[in-house]
């Protein structure tokens, strides 16, 4: 497993990223704890040694997991994030500094780190950051030691513009095939400030694997239900062909040409996979590709000109 420079935090992260949102059953359905074990352990020996979790995936357990499976003497590199509360009737946002000291030290308790590589704040408003406290709170924590580099997962441009002027080291976005836009707007000063790229969603919750009917179905629980509505599914689906026209013996699966778009962007410092199972972790690891170049530029020039007459803007 290749790795990747953190932006200039000076650190490093194995370029894929083991994501635990569905692994933790909050997103997809449940999965086992000896599932979530098996997965967690199956990463290690294929050498992830990167690991993305938040303090609110299924309560603070996939945290917990993370602490009891992956080890601090195994080199791992663990990011967490914080300021999401489930303490309510309803999730809300929470960002006020008295709230994030308490809940970082459960993470802290929860991982078995005093301390955590990289903490990110869980997708704040970008009026989060006129409070100055905020990330002066931030700063005060990689001094004092009890975080190694601190970010934002950010859910708009605007939100990682914002990020990186209040200091913020590493920015969790969005990227993929379908969905670059937060990528393209913020590409310059991503570079000009050396800010580590996570990227999440690269296959977008799974659309891009391209093994979806035009009919699919979700269950209740499966968060895809409430995504699209049964219209905007079917265009989504056939706006997949333009990936196909990139199948060959190299490129043998549409996931596999959708992880080497992310990994092929030299701004990206790891891709964040989702695997819910130790199958599906294999198949991306596989075929995601063993060093660059990972899509070449002709291709990525000419797949962005057939999505674009598909209606995909990228």
């Amino acid at each position: 497993m290749r790795k990747r420079r953190l932006g200039k935090t000076g650190l490093e992260v194995s370029e894929l990223s083991l994501g635990t949102w569905g692994l933790s059953g909050d997103g997809y359905g449940p999965v086992t704890e000896a599932e979530q074990d098996r997965v967690l352990e199956r990463a290690l020996a294929m050498g992830v040694r990167a690991f993305e979790t938040a303090d609110c995936y299924a309560e603070g357990r996939m945290e917990e997991r993370i602490g009891a499976r992956v080890p601090e003497n195994l080199g791992a590199f663990v990011v967490t994030k914080i300021g999401t509360r489930k303490d309510g009737t309803i999730p809300r946002k929470d960002f006020a500094v008295d709230y994030l000291k308490d809940a970082l030290q459960r993470s802290r308790d929860r991982l078995k780190r005093d301390t955590i590589d990289c903490v990110l704040l869980h997708n704040p408003s970008r009026q989060a950051f006129d409070n100055p406290l905020l990330p002066e709170f931030m700063r005060e924590l990689k001094e004092r030691g009890m975080v190694r580099c601190w970010g934002v997962s950010a859910g708009t441009g605007e939100v990682g513009r914002a990020a990186m002027q209040a200091g913020a080291e590493v920015l969790e976005l969005a990227y993929n095939v379908f969905h670059a836009q937060e990528m393209l707007e913020l590409e310059a000063e991503l570079g000009q400030r050396e800010v580590g790229v996570l990227a999440r969603s690269t296959l977008a919750h799974g659309l891009l694997c391209g093994l979806w009917p035009p009919d699919k179905q979700f269950a209740a629980n499966d968060h895809r239900a409430e995504r699209w509505s049964t219209d905007e599914l079917r265009r989504r689906i056939s706006q997949l062909n333009p990936l196909r026209t990139l199948l060959s013996a190299e490129l043998p699966s549409l996931r596999g040409i959708a992880l080497r778009f992310v990994l092929s962007n030299t701004l990206v410092s790891s891709a964040v996979l989702g695997p819910r199972n130790c199958l599906q972790l294999d198949q991306l690891v596989r075929e995601a590709g063993k060093e660059p170049p990972y899509l070449e530029d002709q291709k990525r020039v000419d797949l962005r000109e057939r999505l674009v007459t598909v209606g995909v803007y990228v």
